[in-house]
């Protein structure tokens, strides 16, 4: 039996306009990957953060590398 690491396909985003962000709701701790516009503050959902493995795949679909700003 053989087992294939699942393909991440990469994906783009507007870097021109869009940072990425981490929302976190204050109350109970749930945590949000997405894009923030940097002109209207307005957050685009893409998934949501349960670990460091979510984390990881999110930075790595997207290339982003460094911290990601947490907003609240």
């Amino acid at each position: 039996m053989m087992f294939f690491k699942k393909k991440v396909l990469k994906k783009t985003y507007d870097k021109e306009n869009k940072k990425p962000v981490i929302k976190a709701s204050i109350c109970n701790g749930e945590q949000v990957a997405g894009f923030q516009d940097i002109h209207t503050g307005a957050f685009e959902e893409v998934m949501l953060i349960r670990d460091s493995e979510d984390l990881f795949q999110f930075k790595d679909e997207y290339g982003i590398s460094g911290d990601i700003e947490k907003i609240y």
